[in-house]
């Protein structure tokens, strides 16, 4: 498979550039920091919890793309697919802290967690207090007795909905906390990858696969997935990725969820929407109620071509949150 071509100016400015195009397709709602790869809304409420969210660049929309009303109020951003440094997570911090302490929700990778804690142990210092939620979605990262050991996928995206919501509502950092563990720990995704994608500054492609193969379960990065297999129907591949999920959690008849297909980069609607209605017939079946269905683009890995599934089990809190009107530029529903 040849480099695909991008659009860009100089490799090494794709961040600092994207970014700066990003705040001006927000219409004033975000600002970045002055010398940090980080954005902060401009409408923030005095005397709130905040939301830090934050991730490497290249997964577009997700992270910084999740700024805005009942989302993120504010994002740290790495380079691409590399997690932002320190002093980014810190300033952005401190730029968001409205003096009711700041909950960090970002995906569980090494270099996030790392840095981060390090943010942390600097805010501590300062007086500020801080909370960490990692988000552990993937199903196929480790077994169900490792979860805190999995990665960070498009789960991250109603985890940020479900934190914002209660960011907005909540008095206290304690009960923000709550409620983000309550949706980390009731939300399972899994991937399949069909064709790689490539980083920008290098033009390599993070993974081979043969024109005939596929992976499931592999990570936003190319990390190893469950098993590398021959090309199949949508149906058939469907069938893998739901019988991993439902079983995980398990998910169980009378479960209410939200469901999210997810497009990883260069796969058409046509095709998410043909394995949503295989995934519809499956959880008709058993006996599970979908209270909504999110299908599109919000975690990526530049072109890959291939999509994740997300299921998060809902109860009455957990659902008032998520049906929040939100307003970013990568995800907004009212």
């Amino acid at each position: 498979m040849a480099n695909p071509k991008k659009i860009l100016n100089d490799p090494k400015k794709v961040v600092t550039e994207m970014l700066e195009g990003l705040v001006l397709a927000n219409d004033g709602r975000v600002r970045k920091l002055d010398k940090h790869a980080a954005l902060v809304r401009t409408d923030l409420p005095e005397s709130k919890v905040a939301l830090l969210i934050g991730g490497g660049s290249g997964h577009e929309p997700v992270f910084h793309g999740f700024v805005g009303k009942n989302m993120g109020d504010g994002a740290a951003c790495g380079q691409v697919f590399a997690a932002p440094s320190p002093d980014i997570i810190y300033e952005a911090a401190k730029a968001v802290h409205r003096g009711k302490g700041v909950l960090f929700l970002y995906g569980n990778y090494a270099g996030d967690n790392m840095n981060f804690d390090m943010a942390v142990e600097l805010l501590e210092e300062d007086g500020i207090e801080v909370r960490t939620v990692r988000v552990t979605d993937d199903v196929a990262a480790a077994p169900p007795e490792r979860t805190h050991d999995r990665r960070g996928i498009a789960g991250d995206i109603y985890m940020i909905k479900i934190a914002g919501g209660a960011a907005s509502e909540l008095d206290t950092l304690d009960e923000v906390e709550r409620v983000a563990r309550k949706a980390v720990a009731n939300v399972r995704s899994i991937g399949v990858a069909v064709a790689a994608g490539s980083i920008p500054e290098t033009g390599k492609l993070t993974f081979e696969l043969a024109e005939d193969e596929i992976e499931i379960g592999m990570g936003a990065h190319g990390e190893a997935g469950v098993s590398r297999q021959k090309m199949a129907p949508a149906d058939e591949i469907t069938d893998q990725l739901m019988a991993k999920l439902l079983s995980d959690l398990p998910f169980k008849r009378g479960d209410e969820v939200a469901l999210m297909i997810n497009n990883l980069g260069a796969t058409t609607m046509m095709e998410m929407l043909i394995v949503n209605r295989r995934i519809r017939q499956i959880l008709d079946r058993e006996g599970i109620k979908v209270h909504r269905s999110d299908v599109g683009t919000w975690l990526t890995v530049q072109e890959m071509a291939g999509i994740s599934v997300t299921l998060l089990r809902l109860d009455d809190e957990l659902k008032h949150y998520l049906d929040m009107p939100a307003e970013s530029l990568g995800y907004s529903r009212m």
